[in-house]
């Protein structure tokens, strides 16, 4: 019998699901950004603070650096796991990317909402 552990590992079926819906949030939100940029004659500062200031565009920005975030760490762990086998090696270089992936968020939620 096969007991269930609280952990906070993941698994493949967790992995798969996250990795498309992460992946269809991206893609949404550079259909978007496509969008926009085909659809506005030119870009200025103003256009573009008024497309960034709105509530919805905020969030959906947010999402899309979070989905960045959770696709980098789940993709460079499988790239990882199967191409550097020394343990220290790919535990250090795991650790450096998930601080920039992190980084990188924390950085747009600056710029997103100044806080």
């Amino acid at each position: 019998m096969v007991t269930s552990q609280a952990s906070l590992k993941r698994d493949g079926v967790q992995d798969f699901v996250t990795i498309r819906a992460t992946a269809i949030i991206m893609t949404a939100f550079s259909l978007f950004m496509l969008w926009y940029f085909l659809s506005t004659p030119t870009v200025t500062y103003e256009g573009w603070h008024a497309l960034f200031s709105h509530l919805g565009m905020k969030v959906f920005t947010f999402a899309t650096l979070l989905s960045i975030m959770l696709h980098v760490r789940i993709g460079l762990w499988q790239v990882l796991t199967d191409y550097v086998k020394a343990p220290v090696l790919r535990a250090t270089i795991q650790f450096v990317l998930n601080l920039i992936a992190f980084v990188y968020v924390a950085v747009g939620l600056f710029v997103l909402w100044g806080v």
